[in-house]
């Protein structure tokens, strides 16, 4: 991944992935109101053809890739046994471990048993990746470093509302959260490939140095001053904030829109529901027949519990 396409394709990746479920989380929300439950991935409704599984099927794809590549050392395509690799590859691995699982899971007819076994190893992906990110055996200082250390951050909040969501399966909060750090993690992976792998967007005053496969853009940036190294990082911390500003802006819009089009159904709602129909029910006894006044009372009570 110490590439600009090792950062761009999985970024792009977890960026769409992310906001498939910030649009499938929320829109449940607002369908099932308080019978909410939040879900690790989200079925895929075609009119053509049967592409339920099609999320899982994609993910489990893509990480037996991903770990080819960095097994192969794309692009030189050439068998690595570098340590940082595995470390990568390893990440992969336990999203192929989840993806696999809850597919089969799913297959088996055995989601709803096993959905908190799904919730625990989709949580392991991001322990996994905190894990790796932190004992990183590539040497990620100056500049490349700070911009891994807030990469660690979104991770971290990765970590905790996945146990939060399967814990606490009817928490909107947790489950939004989760698909928004998806989305966050993806973009910054993104925002990495392009600040220290393209010469052009590098912070002033700091320059990329290319290693010997110069079309991989393979290198590390280094500042010239203590100033210039000062400039970047605040330059880093300002694009994590806009970057996050401007996925809450797109959450919010995208609330405010299901919203409209469709009214919360919560636990009031319900009630009223329940309560209206107990009144028909009354109404309708008393219409039937005449009945003595001390039942009809405790008639009316019952209905009105």
């Amino acid at each position: 991944m110490g590439t600009f396409l090792g950062h761009i394709v999985p970024g792009f990746a977890f960026a769409l992935l992310g906001a498939w479920h910030v649009v499938n989380t929320i829109r449940g929300y607002h369908l099932r109101g308080s019978s909410f439950v939040s879900r690790f991935w989200h079925p895929f409704h075609s009119p053509v053809l049967n592409l339920k599984y099609l999320e899982l099927i994609l993910l489990l794809s893509f990480a037996v890739f991903a770990i080819l590549m960095q097994i192969l050392d794309f692009p030189l395509m050439r068998f690595s046994f570098e340590l940082d690799n595995f470390e990568h590859a390893s990440m992969f691995l336990h999203v192929t471990i989840f993806a696999s699982f809850t597919l089969f899971s799913e297959l088996s007819q055995a989601s709803e048993s096993l959905s908190g076994v799904s919730g625990m190893l989709a949580a392991s992906v991001f322990g996994q990746e905190l894990f790796l990110l932190y004992y990183h055996s590539a040497d990620h200082v100056g500049l490349e470093g700070h911009y891994h250390w807030l990469l660690q951050l979104i991770v971290i909040v990765s970590l905790v509302s996945a146990l939060s969501a399967t814990s606490f399966p009817s928490s909107f909060p947790a489950a939004l959260v989760l698909s928004i750090s998806v989305v966050f993690q993806g973009c910054w992976l993104m925002n990495m490939g392009f600040m220290l792998w393209v010469p052009k967007f590098v912070a002033h005053g700091c320059t990329v140095k290319l290693g010997e496969a110069s079309n991989s853009m393979l290198g590390a940036i280094t500042c010239e001053s203590h100033d210039a190294g000062m400039r970047a990082r605040a330059l880093a911390n300002l694009q994590f904030s806009w970057i996050l500003s401007g996925i809450l802006i797109f959450v919010g819009c995208l609330c405010l829109a299901f919203t409209r089009k469709f009214p919360f159904r919560g636990k009031s709602a319900g009630y009223e529901q329940l309560h209206s129909r107990g009144r028909d029910v009354t109404v309708a006894i008393d219409s039937g027949k005449q009945v003595h006044p001390q039942s009809s009372l405790s008639m009316d009570g019952v209905f009105e519990l």
